[in-house]
């Protein structure tokens, strides 16, 4: 049954290379903080997301009824589907069956990149759990946006059909090849943080842990409380 169900998650161990690789390279990084320019989307909501914290990773998850043509070519097969949760991260970690210490640590060069996508039947709070999502106002441009940045995340072929990686660690999951590299300095919290300023949320930078995201957008999500 695919659901996305909390136990699968943690057994499926995903957040751990980011974290372990942004660790290593937090220690080189001097990063200060940028503001964005955008203005909140609760200013004109016209639908929301959910951002899912899984230990140290996090996602993007959209209703599947915001999703377009693009986004749903990837999910043939999940008709009844309610959610559709994105994540980025080292594609020779997710797809290796080795994940010793050489594998976290050639994540720390630049690589080829994966797009883990979760189908959910059910709500992300339901399962993940409610602690760990946050739901966040999106105007419609913002969402344009963001379905945008999402389609041009997941690499295409010649003909331009999504290249398939094969099933993701757990029922509902999917992975894909992505357009953008991991390293780290460019890590599955990074990306996310993109996505979510694509989406017109004001998300201060650069980030490289769960934390740094998840801080924010709880802040930016409790005046609507």
């Amino acid at each position: 049954m695919w659901a996305g169900w909390p136990e699968p998650m943690k057994r499926a161990g995903l957040a751990r290379p980011c974290a372990r690789v942004a660790i290593a390279a937090l220690i080189t990084l001097l990063s200060g903080c940028a503001a964005s320019t955008e203005t909140p989307a609760a200013n004109d909501p016209a639908t929301t997301i959910d951002v899912v914290e899984r230990d140290w990773h996090t996602d993007v998850c959209i209703r599947t009824e915001d999703a377009d043509t693009r986004l749903m070519r990837l999910v043939i097969g999940y008709g009844d589907s309610r959610y559709l949760c994105f994540g980025f991260g080292d594609r020779h970690y997710l797809l290796s069956r080795e994940r010793g210490p050489m594998t976290l640590l050639s994540a720390l060069l630049p690589g080829a990149g994966a797009i883990l996508l979760t189908v959910l039947r059910d709500t992300p709070a339901a399962a993940f759990g409610a602690d760990n999502v946050v739901r966040l106002d999106v105007s419609e441009p913002g969402m344009e946006r963001l379905r945008e940045f999402l389609g041009n995340a997941v690499q295409t072929n010649d003909t331009g059909a999504p290249i398939s990686l094969g099933e993701g660690p757990y029922p509902g999951g999917l992975y894909f090849g992505a357009t953008a590299d991991y390293d780290g300095f460019y890590t599955c919290n990074t990306w996310t943080a993109d996505a979510l300023r694509a989406a017109g949320i004001p998300i201060l930078g650069p980030v490289l842990f769960a934390d740094g995201v998840m801080r924010q957008v709880r802040q930016i999500a409790q005046p609507a409380r």
